[in-house]
Order: structure tokens, then C-alpha cells, then sequence
């Protein structure tokens, strides 16, 4: 699964998860590895990019970048939703600035190039006098989306059918339970980290006890589970709050390569780390809710911002750990890291490390 001739950590081969150890720092730093994150894991992985709920009409349409590349996805007339990337042909202007509602057209804001929702060009204000200029043959570059329980997912690139990629989760899911959730809200929180040092700490409970009072008055640590599959792992744990979660199981999954799902009685938050750079991340985050628990959804937010600002601090000083040079790879534990192990053997094998 090695791209290009680009390699870090080459003697950072996959182990025995007894036997294993993290990652190197070099997987973490600098703009070579960010680059190549970009382009080879990020850029053509499925991830999830929006709520359903903001495309649920012809013309709605969200704007965002994946692996660094500028996109935009729109329902059509039709009630199928498209994705290209956002980019005119022309010049190279953006098609949209910014999500929106019901759009007629999608015009390019730089110079009002205009194309149907299917991406056809139909209008080019002044070409009038340019030579053999057929614009049947033109129209914007597309990119993959899927539709799935409310989530729109998207990709730019290759890799695994979006239904083998999801079939492999869906045990972990219950589609139709998720499928209930109704989308009430999104935030977007900055890091500065690299996104595979939140992954990390995402892919974990081993820190709970630790760095969340608040999270492990409410979860089971002592009974906390990890379960691996091809593509994704589910960290499982019994969660008792009477007052904001409920009573029942949290559920944990991650999806290759940047997102995830934490299900939790009667909600549910997805998640997206995007990197920005080598040292930061922003993490996307939405809040769904089945009908009748949404007048929990302020008290939610607050307790997950809470969170939030607990694993941006061990996040960061992680980052500077990595950066220092005072650090070599450390033992994984078997009964708490095996989800950390099985992401950081998928970027072995991205970055060919295993071959090494």
C-alpha cells in the first residue's frame, strides 16, 4: 500500500500487537509528512463531510476540503446528490464560497461562469470571440459521494467501495438505530497537534481516568472493550448518567481514516479531523439526537466542549513531546491501545514502513 518514494519511519515495521511499540516521531512532523498525508490517506478516504440535512433539497449545498483539495456538494434536481471538485474551469475560482440553500445554478464567484447541478457548464458571460469554444465537453471535475443513515460521506481518489467500506463498520453501527438521529447542530474545534496525535488519543481510554474526571464519572472504565475490523475499531463502554447520557453502552468508532462516531443513548456525534497542518488539526463535530431528546442538546454540547478542551491539552503537549527529541517509541498496552495499534499499522502500510 506504499505511494511514491516517500518514507518515514523505515524501520517501523508492523508487530505483534504484545510485541508492539508506537509510532515513530518522524510520522508526526514536519511538512514532507504532512504532504504526503494529504495526498495519500486523507485526500482518498472516506469521510464523513456533512449531515444529510444540510443537502435534504435540490440546490442545498456544503463547501469543504478533503485532504486539503477544495470540494462541494450539492442535490440535484433529481434528489441525487453530486460532489465535484470546487473549481471552475475556467480560471480556477471557487464555484461557492460557502454552504447554502436551494440554489438554481452553481455560479463561480470569481467570473460568473454558471453550471447546472450536475456540473454541466451552461453559461460563459463575454467567450463570445474565442475560437472553436464548445462548452457541451465542459464540466466541473467530479469526486465520490455517498449517503448513508443521514451522513454524507465523500472521497477524492481511490480505495475501497464505499459499500465494502461501510459493510465492514456496520456491525459496530446499528444502521437503523442511527438512521432515527435527527441532526441538531455543528461545531468545529482547533487543535494544535498533528491529526494522527488526536486520532491517538481518540483511539483510546487508556487516558480517561487520567485526563476526563467528568467523562469517567460516567462510563465503566473497568469494563471497557475494543473491537478491530478491517477498516475501523469500536471502543465500548457501559455509561450510567442519569442526568445527561442515560443509562446503556458508549460506543466509540473509528473509521479509517479521520472520522468518527460516538453513539451514546439517544445520540449521536460524528466526528472529522482535518489536518491543517503539520502541527494543527480542526475536528468537526455534529450532534444528532432521536426525536424527543433533543432538549438535551445545550448540556450535551457543553459537557463534549468540556471534553474537547481536556484532549486539546494533552494533544498539544504530546505534539511538543513528539517534536522535542527526547522521545523513542514507547510499549502499546495490549489491554487498552490495541485500537491505536491497528490505525498505526493502516499508516505503516500507507507509508510502506512495513516493507521496509
Amino acid at each position: 500500500m506504499g505511494n511514491g518514494d516517500y518514507h518515514i519511519g523505515a524501520n517501523d515495521p508492523v508487530r505483534p500487537l504484545n510485541e508492539a511499540r508506537a509510532l515513530d516521531p518522524s510520522f508526526y512532523l514536519g511538512q514532507a509528512a504532512h504532504d504526503f498525508d494529504q495526498q495519500h490517506i486523507l485526500a482518498p478516504g472516506w469521510q464523513i463531510i456533512a449531515p444529510a440535512a444540510l443537502v435534504a433539497a435540490p440546490g442545498d449545498h456544503v463547501v469543504r476540503e478533503i485532504g486539503g483539495k477544495p470540494v462541494l456538494i450539492v442535490r440535484n434536481t433529481q434528489g441525487r446528490l453530486n460532489g465535484f471538485f470546487n473549481v471552475c474551469r475556467h480560471r480556477a475560482g471557487p464555484i461557492a464560497l460557502c454552504d447554502g440553500r436551494g440554489a438554481k445554478r452553481l455560479r463561480c464567484a470569481y467570473h460568473g461562469w454558471i453550471y447546472d447541478l450536475d456540473g454541466q457548464l451552461k453559461v460563459t458571460p463575454q467567450m463570445d470571440g474565442a475560437k472553436d469554444f464548445d462548452i457541451s465537453g465542459i464540466s466541473l471535475a467530479p469526486i465520490e459521494v455517498a449517503e448513508w443513515c443521514g451522513l454524507v460521506f465523500a472521497r477524492v481518489g481511490s480505495g475501497p467501495a464505499f459499500d465494502d467500506f461501510i459493510a465492514d463498520i456496520a456491525p459496530f453501527c446499528a444502521p437503523d438505530h442511527i438512521a432515527k438521529m435527527r441532526w441538531s447542530h455543528s461545531r468545529t474545534y482547533t487543535v494544535a497537534a498533528n491529526w494522527k496525535v488526536y486520532l491517538d488519543n481518540y483511539l483510546e481510554g487508556y487516558h480517561v481516568p487520567v485526563v476526563h474526571d467528568g467523562l469517567n464519572a460516567i462510563i465503566d472504565y473497568g469494563d471497557y472493550r475494543i473491537d478491530l475490523s478491517q477498516w475501523a475499531s469500536v471502543q465500548r463502554s457501559p455509561m450510567d448518567d442519569a442526568g445527561l447520557y442515560g443509562t446503556g453502552e458508549a460506543r466509540y468508532v473509528t473509521l479509517w481514516p479521520n472520522s468518527m462516531l460516538n453513539i451514546l443513548p439517544g445520540r449521536l456525534q460524528t466526528n472529522r479531523v482535518i489536518a491543517t497542518g503539520p502541527d494543527s488539526c480542526a475536528v468537526e463535530f455534529s450532534y444528532y439526537y432521536l426525536p424527543g431528546e433533543e432538549a438535551r442538546a445545550d448540556a450535551d454540547d457543553a459537557f463534549s466542549s468540556e471534553v474537547q478542551a481536556e484532549d486539546a491539552m494533552i494533544c498539544e503537549r504530546v505534539q511538543q513531546g513528539l517534536a522535542s527529541g527526547a522521545y523513542t517509541p514507547g510499549r502499546l498496552s495490549p489491554a487498552q491501545e490495541s485500537a491505536v495499534w491497528h490505525f498505526h499499522n493502516l499508516l505503516r502500510r500507507a507509508y510502506g514502513a512495513d516493507k521496509a
